[in-house]
């Protein structure tokens, strides 16, 4: 243990940086994704805080290749005996990876429970011992999955944080054919996850519930709402994200797509929206990722008369996107179902300005003055709605260079890694009585304010006004 660790109750302050046991059971920063996210946000929040991070066994390696220290900086926990048959046995019958994200759920709370377990055993007689303030579950996201662990933590006084919490986002009417495709056959019946063990239990005992969504909030019974705060699921790293576009406009304009190629991530609605202005010489799009629909978007190239004006070159590295994407000067993206769209924020990071659908994630991350958020729709509309909003920046490119300033600065604001961690340490303080309101950001974040500025608490103790600085 660090010597974060071994500080006793007796020198716990107000001003004390909390001791937090970290749960990330996915975790990496080899990876992409939830581990990635795990990983950025669980060490974001060690650097403010005394952390200890609890992760799975599967990750430990690129712990230490990262510079950690294994005993004092993380712990690897071998649940390996249970999650790796079933996650295997997830990946048959899911026909492969990336399908049937419902049923990688399921399968994932089976596992967690013999995970919590076992870290039950690792950390069960520090915790009782008094030598964490709190325990923060930051991973698994999924509502959906949930914890026996709240229930312990209470029966021994010890603050139980859970999340970003995010998904359940319902399908949009209209698009049960993507839906099928992607094999997801559980979510017709999702809601049966309320009768899993630790569902209700989990909700009563946490201390706080860190909501990511406006969906995954008003999924949430009301009951539970006054444990609920709101902080956005997806972040960036500034350091890989320190370039911006400071240039006019392409002629013609270049628009990217990063995702799969498969039916709800909408390529092909964006090649329908997009077709008119390619042909007229005025947009070129560049569609970075691969999948079953590569094929097919091709044919549909030929058919509609653009096919040089799509590029398809198939997957690019997630450490060398920001050099393609910085090629372009329009992120144009209108997939149906985003739980949290890290990648929407990757682009507007460097100065793209988005073009997204107002539903899920993406929507809670642009605002009208930072990008186009579309309002979602059957698929005509949504290829109607789409091609106006690209006519209207075609006809006007001096707009995209000064949204693209203000998608940058918005990113740069409330979406870094170091901006959320510095929430996340007013939702601890909360939980542990050193402020009296429960932190409120706003629902989404608001557009012009500096993040050094609107972290202010008042404590406990004082009616001072202090102020966290990211």
């Amino acid at each position: 243990m660090s010597d974060a660790l071994k500080t006793t109750q007796d020198n716990k302050t107000v001003n004390t940086k909390p001791r937090v046991l970290l749960i990330a059971e996915a975790a990496n920063p080899e990876w992409v994704s939830v581990p990635l996210e795990g990983w950025s946000h669980s060490t974001a929040i060690s650097r403010i805080t005394e952390a200890h991070i609890a992760t799975q066994l599967r990750n430990r390696d690129a712990f230490v290749r990262a510079g950690l220290t294994e005993g004092v900086d993380f712990t690897a926990i071998d649940s390996q005996r249970v999650a790796k048959p079933l996650g295997e046995l997830a990946y048959k019958l899911n026909g492969g990876k990336g399908k049937g994200w419902t049923t990688i759920m399921a399968f994932n709370a089976l596992s967690y429970y013999y995970f919590e377990r076992q870290l039950w055993k690792t950390f069960g007689a520090d915790l009782k011992a008094g030598k964490f303030d709190l325990v923060h579950r930051i991973t698994p996201l999924s509502p959906t999955v949930p914890s026996l662990l709240a229930k312990k933590l209470a029966k021994i006084n010890v603050p139980f944080v859970a999340g970003p919490l995010n998904g359940g986002l319902p399908w949009p009417k209209g698009f049960d054919g993507a839906r099928r495709k992607e094999k997801e056959w559980l979510s017709y019946v999702r809601n049966a996850y309320k009768m899993l063990p630790g569902y209700r239990s989990m909700r009563k005992h946490a201390s706080a519930m860190i909501i990511g969504s406006r969906a995954t909030y008003e999924q949430m019974e009301s009951a539970y709402y006054d444990r609920c705060v709101y902080i956005p699921e997806n972040a960036i790293d500034p350091a890989r994200f320190n370039t911006r576009i400071n240039r006019q406009p392409n002629k013609p304009l270049r628009l990217a797509f990063v995702g799969r190629l498969v039916p709800y991530k909408g390529a092909d609605m964006l090649l329908h929206a997009a077709a008119p202005l390619i042909r007229a010489g005025k947009v070129i799009v560049d569609l970075v990722g691969d999948g079953p629909m590569r094929n097919e978007l091709t044919a549909l190239a030929k058919e509609l008369k653009i096919s040089e004006g799509v590029i398809m070159d198939g997957w690019v590295e997630h450490t060398k996107l920001q050099d393609r994407l910085l090629l372009s000067d329009v992120f144009a993206f209108p997939s149906i179902r985003e739980f949290g769209g890290a990648v929407v924020l990757e682009a507007m990071a460097i100065g793209l300005v988005p073009v997204i659908m107002d539903y899920g994630g993406p929507g809670e991350l642009v605002s009208p003055e930072t990008g186009y958020a579309i309002p979602i729709g059957h698929r005509e509309q949504i290829i109607a709605r789409v091609g106006k909003a690209l006519e209207e920046l075609t006809a006007d490119p001096a707009n995209i260079q000064q949204m693209g300033v203000k998608a940058r600065q918005r990113v740069f604001n409330h979406f870094t890694w170091d901006a959320k961690a510095a929430m996340t340490l007013e939702v601890y303080r909360w939980v542990l009585g050193q402020r009296d309101d429960k932190p409120d950001f706003g629902m989404p974040l608001p557009d012009g304010i500096e993040a050094q500025t609107y972290l202010t608490h008042t404590t406990s103790s004082s009616n001072e006004k202090s102020v966290t600085t990211v």
